[in-house]
């Protein structure tokens, strides 16, 4: 058989999809076409990177709008490479939940959204968002999809931003491959343009 790795489940529910028997006999006689839906997605929030063209220029932008930077922030802001040109990024936020977890590794998180269309963010996003969001909710954190970056203790993070009271943060958060996430935690994510 040509596709053995299916089980008599799997082909019941295939044909369960198309309507039962009459669906199979309609598609399998051309009348009944199975077309791949796109999926779409609703963009939170769009963003321009290259508008700083430093490290040092992030963090001095951040610290004259009232935000706070973390230390591990501080230490991997100071790796982050910055986008040269202006570059707009539409994003979306997303829990592991939303992903289709109870709890997840963030290899895990990592990997559905790309299967599901969506793209990790350059690290930039982490202060570019932390500048762009002063209106962030009371207690709100959102961590940054990117490929981690060491710390001085050489540990991997990643950027997240978030509101405590009146205070907002660019922080570092666990960025090793099998840091666990609860249901809840949500991550931020880039929705390519077509």
């Amino acid at each position: 058989m040509k596709y053995g790795e299916l089980n008599l489940g799997q082909i019941e529910a295939i044909a369960n999809k198309l309507g039962g028997m009459e669906g199979v006999q309609r598609f399998l006689s051309g009348e009944l076409v199975v077309k791949v839906v796109e999926k779409s997605f609703a963009i939170w929030k769009t963003i321009v990177l290259g508008r700083n063209t430093s490290p040092g220029e992030y963090r001095n932008a951040l610290k004259a709008n009232g935000c706070h930077i973390g230390d591990y922030a501080d230490q991997i802001l100071n790796k982050v490479k910055v986008s040269e040109t202006a570059t707009q990024l539409d994003l979306i936020v997303m829990t592991v939940a939303e992903l289709g977890f109870k709890g997840a590794i963030r290899k895990q998180i990592y990997d559905r959204a790309i299967e599901l269309g969506l793209e990790l963010c350059p690290a930039e996003v982490g202060p570019a968002l932390r500048l762009r969001y002063p209106d962030q909710p009371y207690g709100e954190w959102l961590r940054i999809s990117m490929d981690p970056i060491t710390d001085s203790d050489g540990d991997p993070g990643v950027f997240g931003v978030d509101r405590d009271g009146d205070e907002r943060w660019l922080y570092c958060d666990f960025g090793s491959p099998d840091g666990f996430w609860d249901a809840g935690s949500r991550w931020v994510f880039v929705v390519p343009r077509k």
